[in-house]
C-alpha cells in the first residue's frame, strides 16, 4: 500500500492523541496534525486551504467541543454551533479535496432516552433524545447524515463511528466541564488529600453506563477505517451506515464511583444527591456488529481506571491550573 497521508482533526484531545498512538506504529501512514492556533476548524476558508496545502489522503474527524451534563446544560448553544461548524469544514474540504476515505467519531448520546436496551444501530432517529445533551446529539446526528449523504451523492467513503462512554490519559479533569469519570477521579482524589469524610455525587448512582478506554476506542476506528470498502458496506446501509463501539458491559454510577474509591484508595464514604439529574437512566450499546467484524477491547474497566489514574497524578500540577 502507497503512504497515506492522514489528517487527524482534534489530535490533541483524549480520542485524537489515542489516534496518533495507534497510527505511529503503522509504517505506510504520514500522520497530519494542526494545532489550534494553526487551523480553526470552524474558520470553513481557512480549512479549505489546509486540505488544499496538505494533500491528504484519509481523515480521521475527532475534534468536537465536549464535555458532561452540567456543561451541556450551561452552554448549548456552544455545543451545537460549534460541532456543527467544525463536521461541515472538515467533511466538506476532505470532499472539495479529493479525499475518498473518512471517520466521523460520534457519541452514544445520538440514541433517544429511551431507547431499547441494548441499543443497536437501528435505534437512530426512533425517539426522543436525553434533554440535557440534545444540541451536542443533534449535532452528531448531523455529522452521520452528512457523510451518509456525499457517500450517496458522490460515491465518497466516509464512515462513522459511534463510542459508548470513552475515558483514559489525555482526559478532560476540569472540576466543572468534565464526564463522569474524569470528574470523580479529580473529586475523590481531592477528598483523599482533603481527608473529607464523605464525597456526594449527583443524582441517585443507579443509572447504568458502558465504559470504554480510549486506546481501545482507537484501535477500533484504525480497524473500521481499514476494512474493505465491500466488506463495511455488507454489515451497512446506505442511511443507516454508522457502527457502534462498545464492550457490551455495564456498570451502575454507584459501582463506578467505588470502583474508583478504591483505585485511589480513599476512605471515606460515597453519597448520592438524588436532587440532581441522573441523565439517561441506562446506555449500553449493543456493539455485536463491530465484534463481528473482527475487533475486541482488550482493557478491563478496573485496570483502565488505574491507568488513566496513574496519568492523573503524573499530571496534576498542570491539570490544576486548567
Amino acid at each position: 500500500m502507497s503512504l497515506q497521508r492522514i489528517f487527524i482533526a482534534g489530535h490533541k484531545g483524549m480520542v485524537g492523541s489515542a489516534i496518533v498512538r495507534q497510527l505511529e506504529s503503522q509504517k505506510n501512514c504520514e500522520i497530519i496534525i494542526a494545532t489550534r492556533k494553526q487551523l480553526d476548524l470552524e474558520n470553513q476558508a481557512a480549512v479549505m486551504q489546509f486540505f488544499k496545502d496538505n494533500h491528504i489522503d484519509q481523515v480521521y474527524l475527532a475534534a468536537a467541543k465536549v464535555g458532561g451534563i452540567g456543561a451541556n446544560s450551561n452552554y448549548p448553544a456552544d455545543f451545537i454551533y460549534q460541532n456543527i461548524m467544525i463536521q461541515n469544514n472538515v467533511i466538506n474540504a476532505a470532499h472539495e479535496n479529493g479525499v475518498q476515505k473518512l471517520l466521523f467519531l460520534g457519541s452514544s448520546c445520538i440514541y433517544p432516552k429511551f431507547a431499547s436496551q441494548p441499543m443497536t444501530e437501528s435505534e437512530l432517529l426512533t425517539g426522543y433524545l436525553e434533554p440535557t445533551n440534545e444540541p451536542y446529539a443533534i449535532a452528531k446526528i448531523a455529522g452521520i447524515k452528512m457523510c451518509e449523504s456525499y457517500n450517496r451523492q458522490y460515491g465518497r467513503d466516509y464512515r462513522s463511528v459511534m463510542p459508548t462512554n470513552l475515558y483514559g490519559v489525555n482526559d478532560n479533569f476540569h472540576p466543572e466541564n468534565s464526564h463522569v469519570v474524569p470528574a470523580l477521579i479529580r473529586r475523590i482524589h481531592e477528598a483523599k488529600l482533603s481527608q473529607a469524610k464523605s464525597v456526594t455525587i449527583w443524582g441517585t448512582g443507579t443509572p447504568f453506563r458502558e465504559f470504554l478506554y480510549v486506546d481501545d476506542m482507537a484501535s477500533a476506528c484504525v480497524h473500521v477505517q481499514g476494512l474493505d470498502k465491500n466488506e463495511y458496506e455488507m454489515h451497512v446501509s446506505p442511511m443507516m451506515s454508522h457502527i457502534n463501539i462498545g464492550t457490551n458491559d455495564e456498570v451502575s454510577i454507584r459501582e463506578l464511583a467505588l470502583a474508583i474509591q478504591k483505585v485511589i484508595g480513599y476512605q471515606g464514604e460515597i453519597t448520592f444527591d438524588s436532587t440532581k439529574p441522573d441523565g439517561t437512566p441506562r446506555k449500553l450499546l449493543d456493539s455485536q456488529k463491530l465484534l463481528s467484524l473482527g475487533w475486541t477491547p482488550k482493557v478491563n474497566l478496573l485496570d483502565g481506571l488505574k491507568t488513566t489514574y496513574d496519568w492523573f497524578l503524573k499530571n496534576e500540577d498542570q491539570l490544576r491550573q486548567v
